[in-house]
């Protein structure tokens, strides 16, 4: 009995002491890494440690720690080495905390333990050998930490191991092929997202209650081993975001029939969908996206019903209904959810079938296909839907109004189609849509002003369409616009809504290339969160509001191309973030503000094709002008010497200089005009032939009714020239180097005739010299090709204008009073004020001045000017050609298009079409006939028998092109085409 008793007593006293062992060990646990721990301030001497919380107490083992649960207990710090004295552990939970440094040695102690997780913390090192010694491990949780090194071989040693799940770490080297000797217990491994190489090893497929194998997100190579696909007990497969190749295998489906979850993504998998997927009836997720699939998507696809289905980014085909056949299938899918089809070949007519998937569909991506046809007008149907892309297709026709029935709808994109007609106003209805793409589409007419309801909308791309009108006022109220409005290269008219302002939390707003104008307003300034602002290609005038600098967060803002006048204001240099400040091609004087200089972000400045004046600062950023435009402000001077600038003058002389400057460019030509002038040119209407007999006489008859008597010029009054002229007040057909050419009409000998005056500047050297020699150069010409030689110049000019020039270039005011001739009467195109570069495929260069000289936003001059550009679309080189066309007309019919007979509906083309071409010569300017008749004369040595049928060979030529020319512009042919004529 004393025997017995004393053994007893030896066991309590060890219990007792192991008590104590275990109660120390959770408390240096808490001193360590339990200090911010809420949970663990209760841990402490005075109660009984299986009473603490997060701990369990054995009950065959009185007063021993059996099971520790701190998963998110805010523990930090390094795990101490004393957790290994908690021998009798069979469950240990640490996961979510802070812990760092690596797994203690101890943990092989740890003989009893079972389960145990580690995972999302910040350990760091190798899996710890110790833990090779725990051989009653069932779990073995490490993933979301930094472990490194490989994956030990003698896992595959731990014959009751059911899951292994490692992943994410840094982990590297291979899948160990010793995991597969596992068969009798594994049922899941987890080793994605490490950075593991090499292949799956066969013997997987001999783990036959396996029912998850992830490797996702490594460098593992190869293909799927066939002995894998046939793990009938297999729930998960997850190899996406490798680099596997090969094709899968025809069967791959047959053998899976408990797959539920199929993860194939983001790999080098090649050649057909296998239709024996069907075959997976479970499928919930199916995600063979980003490969290299091809073909067609197999029928049997659409017996499935998962909640996903993605086969984004491979090269899949359809062109015929057949090809779509299994969107049909889907109808009585109760459980899709989302189906996306995105970055694919698919062509072909979407199927009106997919208005019938059930009202479950929440997301519908069919972006970057060919998908061509109309939109199903239907497709309201699709109730549930948040989310529809079918942008960067070929769609065409209107958006359906049934669209404004999907009230769910979050996301609507269909840009870069060929949608046209009306945005229609049942999209105001989709009172949850936060983001809206309908850019590169030909939409027109006005905004709806139901885009007003929107009250969710964070962004809107509108832009590249042919919407008209003024912007509408209800959009700029929508205050949830936080990230992007883009409205650019549109036919907007009208100005700028001071509604504007309310935009408080937008981020960028562009509405460059339109035709809006009027004012800036200055609530623009109270647009805090504005990061860009694009405003240019527009005909906004007034000055540049000072407003804009309370938009502190602004890094770039663009006003090029606009009518701005005024001082660019000293305010802007609030704006310190400001990298891209772009003023060029306005109407701005003054000074360039010193105080830019401080702008410490600012690295592109372009004020050029200005008025500005005075000293460009030296200091700041001012020192670096790479980056920097300054160009055509004539009386800039300074800035650093590479701007190769004049130095500035003192401000006395400069005040000297001015006022001199100012006698020499407004007194001296007035004066000029009044004292000299000249008749430069007579135009000519001779009907009927002269004989040598009347070209030798006394009275010489020279080209019109203005009679030379004894080859003197006749003599005309001052005032009968001004009056003639209407005072030089109107009336001004061209200027060249030393004056300008005024066309009147004066009475002479009772005769009416028409005359142009040339005024000349006296500023410059040799006016009357030049002016003698012109007139010599004039009385001896007679080249019967002169006039169509201008028009084949002007021709060739305009041909390398429009495909030579990279970018090409469009000159947007072709007419006579802008073509020049050399002195060997080559005709040269000048004038380029108005003249645009087109964008290219890289976005928007750099532009010339784009102000017409109508001042309402269309290019050109009436009369000659595209008929197109009236009704606000954009430039192109057909508007060149129509010019041209227009030119032609005028030089050989004598009558320019703004004509007075031009009147009742009746036009220059008309005019010409309706002679066409059998009486061409009823309309062709006599002067030709006159020159054509002189020639053939003195070729036939006075027999001459009529050149009219050789003229009006030429006249059916030239007036064909030219009314091809100025056909509507579908109709009208590339410059390089008529060239070839």
């Amino acid at each position: 009995m004393g025997s017995y008793q004393h053994q007893l007593c030896s066991i309590r006293r060890r219990q007792h002491r192991s008590a104590v062992t275990d109660r120390e060990a959770l408390l240096e646990l808490k001193a360590i890494v339990g200090q911010q721990s809420s949970r663990l301030s209760t841990w402490n001497t005075s109660a009984s440690l299986c009473l603490w919380p997060g701990v369990t107490c054995s009950h065959r083992h009185r007063g021993r720690v059996s099971a520790l649960d701190l998963s998110s207990a805010a523990l930090a710090g390094t795990i101490p080495a004393s957790v290994g004295n908690l021998t009798f552990l069979t469950s240990l939970d640490l996961s979510q905390n802070m812990l760092q440094g690596e797994i203690p040695a101890t943990v092989g102690r740890l003989h009893r333990l079972q389960y145990l997780d580690i995972s999302n913390n910040s350990l760091q090192g190798e899996i710890s050998a110790g833990l090779r010694n725990c051989s009653n491990l069932v779990r073995i949780r490490l993933g979301k930490n930094q472990l490194t090194g490989g994956i030990p071989d003698w896992l595959g040693g731990l014959s009751k191991l059911q899951g292994v799940l490692l992943g994410p770490n840094t982990l590297t080297g291979a899948i160990p092929q010793s995991l597969s000797n596992l068969s009798s217990s594994l049922r899941e491994i987890n080793l994605g997202t490490n950075h593991l190489e090499g292949t799956i090893p066969e013997g997987f497929g001999r783990i036959h209650g396996l029912e998850s194998f992830i490797v996702a997100g490594n460098h593992i190579s190869g293909t799927i081993p066939p002995d894998l696909l046939n793990v009938s007990s297999l729930i998960m497969l997850a190899v996406s975001d490798n680099t596997m190749h090969g094709t899968l295998p025809s069967d791959m489906g047959a053998g899976l029939p408990m797959l539920r979850y199929l993860f194939l993504n983001m790999n080098h998998f090649a050649g057909g969908v296998p239709s024996s997927l069907g075959n997976a009836t479970m499928l919930y997720v199916l995600d063979l996206s980003v490969n290299s699939l091809n073909g067609t998507i197999p029928p049997g696809i659409g017996k499935l019903c998962p909640d996903t289905l993605t086969f984004d980014g491979n090269m899949l085909e359809a062109s015929s209904a057949q090809d779509w056949e299994f969107i049909t299938y889907f109808r009585n899918c109760t459980r899709l959810r989302l189906l996306s089809l995105q970055y694919n070949m698919l062509g072909g007519e979407l199927p009106s079938s997919v208005s019938n998937l059930l009202s479950q569909l929440q997301l519908l991506y069919l972006s970057a296909n060919e998908i061509s046809g109309k939109i199903p007008l239907d497709i309201g149907n699709l109730a549930g839907l948040q989310a529809l892309k079918l942008d960067y297709n070929q769609f065409y026709g209107v958006l359906p109004d049934s669209i404004g029935r999907l009230s769910a709808l979050k996301l609507l994109q269909f840009s870069n189609n060929n949608l046209s007609g009306n945005l229609p106003s049942s999209i105001g209805n989709l009172t949850q849509l936060q983001i809206l793409l309908a850019y590169k589409n030909t939409f027109e007419g006005p905004l709806p002003a139901s885009l007003g309801n929107l009250q969710q909308l964070n962004g809107a791309g509108l832009s590249n369409n042919k919407f008209t009108g003024p912007l509408p006022r209800e959009i700029f109220n929508l205050s949830s616009l936080t990230d992007d409005l883009y409205l650019s290269y549109n036919y907007f008219v009208g100005s700028l809504p001071p509604e504007v302002g309310s935009l408080t939390n937008l981020v960028h707003l562009y509405i460059s290339e339109n035709n809006l104008s009027d004012p800036l307003p200055d609530s623009l300034g109270n647009c805090l969160s504005m990061m860009k602002l694009r405003l240019n290609g527009n005909s906004f005038s007034g000055a540049i509001p000072t407003s804009f600098s309370s938009m502190r967060g602004l890094i770039l803002l663009n006003l090029t191309d606009n009518m701005l006048s005024g001082k660019i204001p000293e305010e802007l240099s609030r704006i310190s973030g400001l990298e891209e400040l772009y003023l060029a091609h306005n109407n701005l004087s003054g000074p360039i503000p010193q105080t830019f200089g401080n702008m410490t972000s600012l690295n592109h400045l372009d004020v050029s094709f200005n008025q500005l004046s005075g000293q460009i600062p030296v200091q700041g950023v001012f020192t670096n002008v790479t980056g920097f435009s300054f160009a055509d402000n004539d009386e800039l001077c300074g800035g650093v010497q590479e701007l190769h600038l004049p130095a500035c003058p003192n401000k006395t002389l400069w005040h000297s200089q001015r006022k001199h400057h100012i006698i020499l460019k407004v007194v001296i030509p007035v004066a000029g005009a009044l004292v000299l002038f000249v008749i430069l040119a007579i135009l000519v209407r001779t009907l009927q032939k002269k004989s040598k007999a009347q070209s030798e006489a006394a009275l010489v008859t020279v080209e019109g009714d203005l009679q030379l008597m004894d080859g003197v010029y006749p003599r005309v009054s001052y005032a009968d020239l001004v009056r003639g002229i209407d005072g030089f007040l109107s009336n001004r057909i061209g200027t060249g180097r030393y004056g300008s050419v005024y066309q009147g009409s004066l009475v002479i000998n009772d005769a009416t005739t028409i005359v142009a005056v040339k005024v000349f500047d006296l500023q410059q050297s040799g006016p009357l010299r030049s002016f003698m020699s012109e007139c010599e150069e004039l009385r001896k010409v007679r080249h019967r090709n002169l006039r169509l030689n201008i028009a084949i110049d002007t021709c060739d000019a305009m041909d390398y204008l429009h495909n030579s020039c990279q970018p090409p270039i469009v000159h947007c005011d072709l007419k006579p009073s802008n073509i020049l001739l050399n002195e060997d009467f080559d005709a040269l195109v000048g004038d380029f004020g108005i003249a645009k570069i087109l964008r290219d495929s890289t976005g928007d260069p750099p532009t010339m001045n784009s102000r017409s000289s109508t001042g309402t936003g269309i290019r050109g001059t009436i009369g000659y000017v595209a008929q197109e550009y009236g009704e606000g679309h954009r430039v192109s080189p057909c508007g060149d050609v129509y010019s041209f066309g227009i030119l032609l007309l005028e030089l050989f019919t004598g009558k320019a298009p703004t004509n007075d007979m031009f009147a009742d509906g009746l036009s220059l083309q008309g005019y010409v079409q309706a002679a066409f071409p059998d009486h061409l010569m009823d309309i062709v300017d006599p002067a030709i006939v006159a020159v054509e008749e002189n020639h053939a004369f003195d070729v036939h040595n006075g027999t001459s028998n009529g050149p009219q049928g050789q003229i009006n060979s030429i006249l059916v030529s030239v007036t064909g092109l030219a009314l091809l020319c100025t056909k509507q512009a579908p109709g009208r042919k590339d410059i390089h085409e008529k060239r070839r004529h």
